[in-house]
């Protein structure tokens, strides 16, 4: 009668622990996340068209005393501040919207670090497309200088555009904080326009209408201390209008909505 004696602790194979995912393959795989869709393609195109686009229309409608680097810059500005922030939007939202959370949060189960590679992700289009638009630019003003016959203005510095890369970036910030509060594509991109349009309108009109509110419409107004950046070099009190405003309207809402995106239930 054979016997069979059951397997030691030394006999069996130790099963390796397999590490957590790495930062750059969560930043790969939200980058390509970015582009999969139809929606995010054409989005991701639309920068470059709204450019070239832009560029066109200064180059033929503008008069020859606009033709500057600062004229194409600002024309290529006003369409990316609107879509920069929707990229942000649809990079947060799209785990909701699709319902691809629960399999994304399955995966990866700390869903800071998934957020943190969407915001980096998210970041690093926002400066890399302003570099395009740069470049677009540049294009643009040699052309239209020469079609116009008028000689090549280069007014635009580092400084200036440094600072419109940062006004830009914040503006994709308000994206990113609205997909982490309202965690839903169509509202948080509602949610956009009435904060970028609706709330300083009403900001204007208070500051038209009401003695009181002019004192405090530099420390409470995020729209207005964002413009300045476009503008000029901002004093010390306008930095530090931006950084209250800042705080009021994009930090404290940001950390709101990262703690529901922490607790709240994916289906």
């Amino acid at each position: 009668m054979s016997t069979t004696t059951a397997p030691t602790s030394a006999h069996r194979r130790e099963r390796s622990t397999p590490g957590p995912i790495p930062m750059t393959r969560l930043l790969d795989t939200e980058l390509r996340k970015m582009f999969d869709t139809r929606a995010g393609f054409w989005l991701m195109a639309s920068i470059g068209i709204a450019a070239v686009l832009a560029s066109a229309a200064t180059m033929l409608f503008a008069p020859d005393s606009a033709q500057t680097y600062e004229s194409y810059s600002t024309a290529i500005g006003f369409p990316i501040a609107v879509i920069l922030p929707m990229i942000a939007i649809l990079s947060v939202t799209g785990e909701w919207s699709q319902r691809t959370g629960l399999t994304t949060f399955t995966l990866v189960p700390s869903r800071g670090r998934v957020i943190a590679a969407k915001l980096l992700c998210s970041l690093g289009i926002g400066v890399a497309s302003m570099f395009v638009a740069l470049a677009i630019g540049a294009v643009g003003n040699l052309l239209g200088s020469t079609l116009n016959g008028v000689d090549t203005s280069w007014n635009v510095d580092p400084t200036q555009f440094a600072l419109i890369v940062l006004a830009n970036v914040l503006g994709m910030l308000i994206g990113f904080m609205l997909g982490v509060l309202v965690r839903n594509s169509a509202g948080a991109i509602v949610g956009y326009f009435v904060y970028s349009f609706m709330i300083p309108t009403v900001f204007g009109l208070l500051w038209t209408f009401q003695d009181w509110f002019r004192d405090i419409q530099p420390w409470v107004d995020f729209q207005s201390a964002q413009t300045v950046l476009f503008d000029n070099t901002p004093s010390g009190e306008q930095w530090a209008h931006l950084g209250v405003t800042g705080l009021i309207w994009l930090i404290v809402p940001t950390l709101i909505g990262l703690r529901m995106v922490m607790r709240a239930e994916v289906k």
